[in-house]
């Protein structure tokens, strides 16, 4: 970066170097245009690689090994308590994260994209003035903004930040606590969750909705809920947190359920109620672009937001907040600036719950089928009558298709299971692709494998279900 007031220029100016904005970047440079990512942190990969989606997922694989280690025991093979290294697990975490943005930043490197580290804002919709690094301005012909989402956090008044830890926090893993409470029913609540469980705390979850991973479709979520109770020490689901405060060594919360207070003390506290896109700070305010009530960028299906020159891709452009879709979403964005004629048009954006067992769906759930008034046929396959599942002693999975019930055409799919998150790319093909349940249902699937449950599921829809009393 050029030092002072100097000014640089660059066809294409990537505010952001997540899986969105990397992304997007090396389209871009692929696609001939000279390409220039400014990011904060000094290394690429954002929230996803550095602090979320790998590290978690890199723990979580260690918590799966430790409840299998356990689970064996079922069958014959006993091992000995584990001996938790948190110094050596910690190391091991960050080698993974180390190894994938060196990777990253060897890719910029290869396609001579240029890296600036530092905060950028517009000062008019052609060029941003960059805080660090020695300062300066960068002069652009397109922009994308890329800069993704941060963690809420509930009021100080009720929950300190000196009495809790927030996501970022706990995937430090500082220590193991004896207690630990989780604020939050979703996805990463339940995730990390489950990790300190296995890690030997024990783990409390205060929800104040109905229910745990709320969005979920109930079936999907029944068989996780019935695993998590039996990990977990307690889930209060109607709860409100009220107060939280230091007492001694603990944490000591008030929440309130079924119209009673109730008062526990914890090692330690969890916040994870979800996060916010990361839109302010940024300049917006000299430029034509808008931003929504919910803090979301308006964009269209090309990603270019009111402001012609600037787009916006991932988190700040809207839900979902999922890492795929910010990437996919890059490369749209790159191929409109270099003159193609590229849009957003998933059909199917798959969502991925990495617990044990997982969850996966896209498309249409039951619920938003009965909330449209959509006419559906729905197959189930209980991997109860699935070989492998029933070898592997993880028969409590189910496999879901909702199909339209004049055409046939799948709408959606939803799995609960071991690897349903490797499984659910078939569903989103088949939506993608405008296949009809007997497309699936015809197709050859390998045996004995999980995948089969997708091809069961199909033939419950056609109602020629193999290993299914019909009824």
């Amino acid at each position: 970066m050029v030092v002072g007031e100097l000014t640089e220029q660059t066809d294409v100016l990537v505010i952001g170097g997540g899986p969105g904005g990397y992304v997007a970047a090396f389209r871009a440079a692929d696609l001939g245009l000279q390409t220039t990512i400014v990011e904060e942190n000094p290394l690429l990969g954002g929230v996803c690689l550095r602090e979320g989606c790998i590290p978690s997922k890199a723990l979580l694989h260690v918590a799966h090994l430790i409840e299998s280690a356990d689970h064996a025991a079922d069958f014959g093979v006993a091992f000995t308590k584990p001996k938790i290294d948190v110094e050596k697990l910690r190391g091991w975490k960050q080698s993974v994260v180390d190894k994938l943005c060196g990777g990253v930043k060897q890719l910029a490197k290869g396609r001579k994209v240029n890296v600036v580290q530092g905060h950028a804002s517009f000062q008019d919709s052609r060029s941003v003035r960059i805080e660090g690094n020695g300062g300066g301005r960068i002069k652009f012909g397109h922009a994308i903004i890329a800069t993704g989402s941060s963690i809420r956090r509930l009021p100080e008044s009720v929950l300190p930040a000196d009495c809790c830890i927030d996501s970022t926090g706990a995937l430090e893993l500082e220590n193991i606590p004896k207690t630990l409470c989780v604020i939050g029913g979703g996805y990463i609540g339940l995730e990390l969750g489950q990790v300190y469980a296995a890690l030997g705390s024990k783990v409390t979850v205060i929800e104040m909705l109905p229910q745990i991973l709320t969005g979920c479709d109930t079936d999907l979520a029944r068989p996780l809920i019935a695993r998590l109770k039996n990990q977990f020490e307690a889930i209060h689901t109607d709860a409100k947190l009220e107060s939280a405060k230091k007492v001694g060594k603990q944490v000591e919360i008030t929440y309130t359920k079924g119209g009673k207070q109730e008062v526990a003390k914890f090692e330690r506290v969890l916040s994870s109620i979800g996060r916010k896109p990361n839109t302010e700070g940024l300049g917006l305010e000299n430029t034509k672009v808008v931003v929504n009530q919910q803090g979301f960028i308006e964009v269209d299906d090309s990603r270019r937001t009111a402001e012609k020159r600037i787009y916006a891709i991932g988190d700040v452009a809207g839900n979902p907040m999922l890492a795929h879709k910010a990437s996919r979403e890059g490369i749209v964005a790159a191929e409109a600036i270099a003159g193609q004629k590229s849009v957003f048009d998933a059909r199917a954006i798959p969502a991925v719950v990495y617990t044990s067992p997982e969850v996966a769906w896209c498309g249409l759930t039951e619920a938003e089928a009965k909330e449209h008034k959509r006419d559906v046929k729905i197959g189930k396959f209980a991997w109860g009558a699935s070989g492998r599942a029933i070898a592997m002693s993880r028969p409590e999975g189910l496999t879901k298709v909702i199909a339209d019930a004049k055409t046939n055409h799948v709408l959606g799919v939803g799995i609960v299971g071991e690897h349903a998150g490797d499984l659910i790319s078939e569903a989103v093909l088949a939506i993608e692709m405008g296949a009809e349940a007997e497309d699936l249902a015809l197709t050859i699937h390998p045996h004995p494998s999980t995948s089969e449950t997708v091809m069961e599921a199909a033939e419950s829809v056609m109602g020629t279900a193999i290993h299914m009393l019909r009824k």
